[in-house]
């Protein structure tokens, strides 16, 4: 899946590592790295947004990397969500490793992309279209060498992770023992898209059924601690899984003789003290051949997810008079639920990525706009509200225009003290205390 290049042309084109010179997190340039968007801001084909919420510094990391494996019509994106204590600086070294280290495995284990499928198959870990092994259709061939490209390709995504996990656990400035980070990504080449989950964030396409009406198709699954599959894994390693008694709809992986660190997601990069009962770092990977129904991809954080339901957020980004503004309305809309659904809990950081697949030819697309990719001004706010559904008649006072950099955060790390809804870390676990729940 894309051409081989030498090692100094990859670190250039994937830009997984931090680039040269002292870097501002959340506002790399473009005249660092070419192509490359890791704070807010517009790209050729994508807009990225992202919120400090009200539990601390933002802990909400993302990234489009235009060119990707120096191939014109290749895009990386990805959106980060750490926690625990040190979460924020776990999500932003995965952020600035994993998309090298993909990279290099496609490079290694695969050349060029197979031939497009032109019947728009899916093929997914999960759900296989090669059930029928006597197909002897003229299309069986075909679908045959996808799958191999597939396989292929979900075995570099599952390295890649692995080796990223590993790093982070040998990183000697970083404390990954009970902070991690979520990761949703995905590689779209051409209309081949291969999308990687690891956590609760999620992948959500925009697509036309076929009345032509905009529905909402996700992507990903939220690997959670109660889902069948992963809650069978957490219970032969030890780990266990329940909700906490504040919070009766939200399961949690727990160490197995203590009430910590309780993690809402059952798939993390990091949190090694849960490694051993049940956590693992491997992605679902899964692939899809785009089709001209295909409108847009919005990849974003559980902070968007937990008060937005998939529809909402593809209508909101449907209503977009000019598409620069659609991450950061997903985001206002998403800032607006959380006050009107949930008044007394404070409101979670937010980070989405719009990903459109096809040039709008009557606003020349998101290169055409004004907003350049070092951030996005303030005139997005009427230029994103415009259209979007409220949720309540009751006037809603709009957050502050923040952009959730570092600059505008402060450098203490989020408390664990109050319990709040939605947490993703409850308790960290008291390695000293070896005595049995009672």
């Amino acid at each position: 899946m894309g051409s081989c290049l030498t090692a100094e042309q990859r670190l250039a084109t994937a830009a997984g590592a931090a680039p040269r010179g002292k870097e501002r997190e959340g506002r790399t340039t473009e005249e660092e790295v070419p192509g490359r968007i890791a704070g807010n801001g517009v790209g050729s084909a994508a807009c990225l947004f992202t919120r400090q919420g009200r539990k601390g510094t933002n802990q909400d990391a993302m990234v489009v990397l235009e060119n990707f494996n120096g191939r014109a019509d290749t895009v990386f994106c990805g959106v980060f969500d750490g926690h625990g204590p040190h979460g924020h600086i776990v999500a932003r070294k995965v952020r600035d490793t994993l998309p090298s280290k993909l990279c290099d495995l496609i490079c290694d284990d695969y050349g060029e992309s197979p031939i497009s499928n032109l019947d728009g198959s899916i093929l997914e870990e999960t759900l296989s279209p090669y059930a029928d092994a006597e197909d002897k259709s003229p299309m069986s061939e075909q679908k045959q060498e996808h799958r191999e490209f597939f396989c292929t390709m979900k075995d570099s995504y599952r390295k890649a992770f692995r080796v990223t996990d590993k790093e982070l656990k040998l990183h000697r400035n970083i404390d990954s023992i009970c902070s991690g980070s979520t990761a949703v990504t995905l590689i779209k080449q051409g209309q081949d898209l291969i999308v990687g989950n690891l956590g609760d964030s999620r992948a959500v396409l925009g697509t036309r059924d076929q009345k032509g009406r905009l529905v909402a198709h996700q992507l990903t699954v939220d690997l959670k601690p109660d889902h069948p599959r992963e809650a069978r894994r957490i219970k032969r390693c030890n780990g266990r899984v329940f909700a906490h008694q504040d919070e009766p709809d939200v399961a949690r992986l727990w160490l197995p003789n203590c009430n910590s660190p309780g993690l809402a997601m059952a798939r993390a990069f990091g949190d090694f003290c849960l490694k051993d009962f049940g956590l693992i770092c491997v992605p679902e990977v899964t692939y899809r051949q785009i089709t001209e129904k295909d409108e847009f991809i919005v990849l974003a954080t559980d902070g968007v997810w937990d008060v937005l339901t998939n529809q909402e957020v593809v209508d909101v980004v449907a209503s977009c008079s000019n598409r620069s503004f659609a991450a950061r309305s997903v985001v206002d809309l998403a800032n607006q639920a959380w006050r009107f659904k949930y008044p007394t809990s404070k409101t979670d950081d937010c980070a989405t990525i719009c990903l459109f697949l096809y040039k709008d030819d009557s606003s020349g697309g998101l290169s055409g706009s004004s907003v350049s990719s070092k951030g996005i001004g303030s005139s997005s706010k009427a230029q994103g509200r415009s259209t979007k559904p409220r949720l309540s008649s009751k006037r809603v006072r709009p957050e502050d225009a923040d952009d959730g950099s570092d600059s505008n955060v402060s450098g203490d790390e989020r408390s664990l003290e109050s319990f709040t809804r939605l947490n993703t870390l409850l308790t960290l676990p008291k390695f000293g205390d070896t005595n049995p729940i009672r």
